[in-house]
């Protein structure tokens, strides 16, 4: 950006809120090829994330092709051996505690809405133990999006570098709205860090913090007519005058 960041005029804001408010976690994608080019607008966009200091703590590795196919497989791997050895995923632990150990009120409501509709959209009744297991495994898959990034931080960053992370990201999501594309964060593969860490080249002071998929997504799916409502301004707001 050549103008001055702070005269800088928003052209038309209702594209800007229509990037936001389209956004959603896309759980099909088209075999579509995205650019590079593409994808490193994107990153462009998102390195003007805000960050405590401007401490910039994000670390990017962006997953195509035959590395993207090959941390697929091994994964998937892991999960299918999970699910029929539950013992062994005392062998996969994620390193920073995304989900709360003991759900409460409203939370508890809200996930579990999030979960059975879109179950429930996919005709998987409760108890369907092996249809569950094969929708979970599609965030291993990136659900058949040709990109999949993986995100790591360096585990002598504070908590609050995950904040910043949760803004760089956002910016990348807004931005590929922007650019026709849609995504997916997924913290489904926080838990394979052992697989995935070695296989993306990360070094040994860094952890996962998450991963994203990215692309065209299909309409034709009806997964991804799933919506996840939101709870109205008044109900999370606190006005002082």
């Amino acid at each position: 950006m050549t103008a001055s960041q702070v005269s800088t005029q928003i052209e038309h804001p209702a594209s800007v809120d229509a990037a936001i408010e389209s956004r959603l976690s896309a759980r099909a994608f088209l075999p579509t090829a995205v650019p590079r080019e593409v994808i490193a607008e994107i990153l462009q966009v998102a390195r003007r994330a805000p960050s405590g200091t401007n401490c910039q703590p994000w670390r990017v590795y962006v997953l195509q092709g035959a590395g993207r196919d090959q941390l697929v497989a091994k994964v998937c791997a892991a999960h299918d051996s999970i699910y029929a050895n539950p013992a062994l995923a005392a062998e996969y632990r994620e390193e920073y505690d995304y989900y709360p150990e003991q759900w409460v009120s409203p939370y508890i409501e809200r996930r579990r809405e999030n979960g059975w509709g879109l179950y429930g959209l996919l005709g998987i009744a409760k108890g369907e133990k092996d249809k569950m297991h094969a929708q979970h495994q599609r965030n291993f898959r990136f659900f058949d999006a040709p990109v999949g990034f993986m995100f790591t931080l360096d585990r002598v960053m504070g908590r609050g570098s995950l904040v910043d992370y949760g803004m760089f990201m956002q910016s990348m999501m807004v931005a590929a709205r922007a650019r026709g594309l849609h995504t997916c964060p997924q913290a489904a593969w926080n838990s394979y860090g052992k697989i995935i860490l070695p296989h993306i080249g990360a070094g040994p002071d860094e952890m996962l913090v998450c991963g994203m998929s990215l692309g065209y997504a299909d309409e034709s799916d009806k997964v991804n007519s799933f919506h996840t409502p939101r709870v109205p301004v008044q109900e999370f707001t606190r006005w002082l005058d």
